[in-house]
């Protein structure tokens, strides 16, 4: 499928299914019955569905369950080789242990190790893949409080942060990775429970295929925006991404939710045409990241480049260059972390857009939920300079951004890049980017992009660099963890701000923020924040290789 048309229809069909989807979604989070299994399950846990909770009830709730769920995790890796369908393996070192729980729960999926040859399957199914749908869950649930947060009018409550997991997982993740599973076991994925397969190649020899559940695993990896994968090479493994459709239909899984989720916004605000102007611009920053991606890629500096007339080292033939640097594009725009082609193998100039990507702050259109809540903040940091430009008391949705919002606001923003830059900063002046295997500006790159991934929660590796190290392990996966929850707590803590504030009646000096002067001053903003934080690293990185 040449990579116009790949862009295009991948375009209309989630245009068709923001409302349909978009809409059963709003029920889902808005609705006050729950099903036979749900009540069983509040029952089981001790929660009663309908208490509210307040901004610091709430936020208590995703932080023990978050840390519930990393002790779990960690435990059941160390102790693998004792359990069932260990398939023999040892068990996992404690530093990677410890990465690679908090990759999952913080729903990051960075791996540090070969999946298919480090994980049982037991690991894999009720460890990692239980958390592939729960993560999700968590970051949904998230975006959502802080929806009820501008919508709610004078109370301290945001919900019930049991309830809007439980339903979410079960409601909207479970069912569509369900149907996902069929429909790529029929493209050919694997799924069972065997240790794998011996076959005869065409060269006589026997070589073992490993098994395993990849099929139900790769349908929640894309439908939570989930990175990671069976199998070390990821999404460019047949097992995994068997052909052409498949690889278009795991970017739409991937998009659909944190997509269709503005809709959701627009529904419970009362105004649809807000979430359309929020779709609008996770639409225009998205449309320009594929369209400079492909064409980095598809008009690439240097000799081999230019005589093959694309950069095709590192990419699946398959699928192309351009619906690889499009793969590329959307899996660092959303935090999912999937590859179908090697980000180090790129040109400069190419593989500095994944980088860019994750800088922005995954918000077009972001992951599940964090895209949304992300997209929000910038929204409450645009109104207020807008107030500041015409000197006026901003206002977002009928609700003052007065100081603690700003505050809020600001240091959500200002928490990722934090990370990003003094993690690179700490690896080379401990020595620790010596495992990068390059030097000079890529060398840089390398490091610079395995703390994005980590700090923005992303998960995709730019490969070129071992970081299954004790350093390297700690590193990302403090990285990884204060990326995730300090800016969950600020999230909440803002919707709870929000909430117990009455709206203000709209006036003529209100700035209306669903018409096209709004969008563009919101997707500018973004983009500025992103330069003036980022580009003095970017200059030194891939700019410099690029330009020499």
């Amino acid at each position: 499928m040449p990579g116009w048309l790949f862009v295009i229809t991948l375009v209309a069909a989630l245009a068709v299914v923001y409302r349909p989807f978009g809409d059963y979604m709003h029920r889902v989070v808005t609705g006050t019955r729950s099903t036979v299994a749900e009540r069983g399950l509040y029952r089981l846990i001790g929660v009663d569905a309908a208490a509210g909770q307040t901004w610091g009830v709430y936020a208590r709730s995703v932080l023990a369950f978050s840390a519930v769920s990393v002790l779990f995790l960690y435990l059941l890796l160390c102790v693998q080789d004792r359990l069932w369908l260990s398939l023999g393996l040892p068990p996992v070192t404690g530093h990677v242990a410890w990465n690679t729980a908090v990759s999952f729960v913080t729903n990051t999926n960075w791996q540090a190790y070969a999946g298919e040859s480090t994980m049982g399957h037991l690991a894999q199914m009720t460890g990692l893949a239980v958390q592939n749908f729960v993560s999700a869950s968590v970051g949904i649930a998230v975006a959502v409080a802080l929806v009820r947060g501008l919508a709610a009018r004078g109370t301290p409550e945001l919900g019930n942060f049991w309830v809007d997991l439980v339903r979410v997982t079960l409601r909207i993740l479970l069912p569509l990775s369900l149907l996902a599973a069929v429909v790529f076991v029929a493209a050919g994925m694997v799924q069972n429970l065997s240790g794998g397969t011996d076959v005869t190649t065409l060269t006589g020899a026997v070589q073992h295929i490993p098994g395993g559940p990849v099929a139900s695993q790769e349908a929640i990896k894309e439908i939570g925006t989930n990175g990671g994968g069976f199998y070390n090479v990821n999404a460019a493994h047949p097992f995994e991404n068997p052909a052409a459709w498949t690889n278009w239909l795991q970017l739409f899984l991937i998009l659909l939710i944190p997509v269709c989720l503005p809709r959701v916004f627009g529904r419970m605000v009362g105004q649809n045409r807000q979430g359309y102007a929020i779709v609008a611009v996770m639409a225009i920053l998205a449309v320009a990241a594929i369209a400079l991606t492909v064409g980095f890629e598809t008009h690439g500096a240097g000799t081999v480049p230019q005589a093959a007339g694309a950069a095709l080292e590192g990419k699946e033939v398959r699928f192309g260059v351009a619906n690889s640097a499009t793969y590329a594009a959307v899996t660092t725009l959303t935090s999912t972390g999937s590859v179908d082609s090697f980000h180090d193998s790129y040109t400069a100039l190419g593989g500095m857009m994944p980088m860019v990507h994750m800088m922005l702050g995954e918000v077009a259109p972001g992951g599940v939920g964090a895209g949304l809540y992300g997209m929000l903040i910038l929204a409450v940091i645009t109104v207020f300079v807008a107030g500041l430009m015409v000197g006026r008391t901003p206002e977002y949705l009928g609700k003052k951004i007065g100081a603690r919002e700003i505050k809020l606001a600001s240091l959500y923003f200002l928490v990722t890049p934090t990370l990003v830059l003094a993690g690179t900063a700490a690896a080379f002046a401990t020595g620790n980017n010596a495992t990068a295997l390059n030097v000079g500006p890529h060398g840089l790159s390398e490091v610079l992009y395995a703390f994005a991934s980590a700090g923005n929660n992303n998960g995709s590796a730019f490969a070129g660099i071992t970081v299954n190290t004790p350093w390297w392990d700690t590193a990302l996966g403090l990285a990884m963890l204060l990326g995730r929850f300090l800016p969950i707590v600020l999230v909440l803590a803002l919707a709870g701000s929000l909430a117990r504030q009455r709206a203000a009646p709209e006036t003529e000096g209100t700035l209306p923020t669903h018409r096209p002067l709004f969008v563009g001053m919101l997707a500018g903003v973004t983009v500025v924040l992103v330069a003036l934080t980022f580009l003095p690293a970017l200059a030194l990185g891939p700019l410099a290789e690029g330009l020499s």
